[in-house]
């Protein structure tokens, strides 16, 4: 069976099958902060969105970072590293990319185990 949550005609914020959870892409609320800023607000919505969904960071699978300037890597791994249990790291890529608006510096895509 698939769930989906929070869904509107453009994607769902949460699709579930009976093993895993995938969340859309997360971008901050204030995009007027830095990249640190925005990585640790995104990381509060990915708990947020997958303890909704029944699991939580400890049962992540993979993760897709992109950034707007991949020169911002750093700033966005001192929240990753924060925030990120070092005996359940998942697979990740991290890429640098144009994002939908200027005043976004990162974006993340989640998929975590039930």
């Amino acid at each position: 069976m698939i769930k989906r949550l929070h869904s509107n005609k453009t994607l769902s914020k949460i699709v579930s099958t009976s093993t895993t959870v995938y969340l859309a892409g997360q971008v901050a609320d204030d995009r007027s902060v830095g990249v640190t800023e925005q990585t640790q607000q995104i990381l509060a919505k990915v708990d947020d969105l997958l303890a909704e969904a029944g699991t939580d960071k400890t049962k992540l699978l993979s993760v897709i970072i992109w950034l707007a300037d991949i020169n911002e890597k750093d700033a966005m791994n001192k929240a990753w590293f924060d925030w990120i249990e070092p005996e359940h790291t998942p697979a990740r890529a991290c890429v640098e990319s144009r994002l939908a608006h200027p005043d976004i510096r990162v974006e993340m895509k989640i998929e975590a185990a039930l």
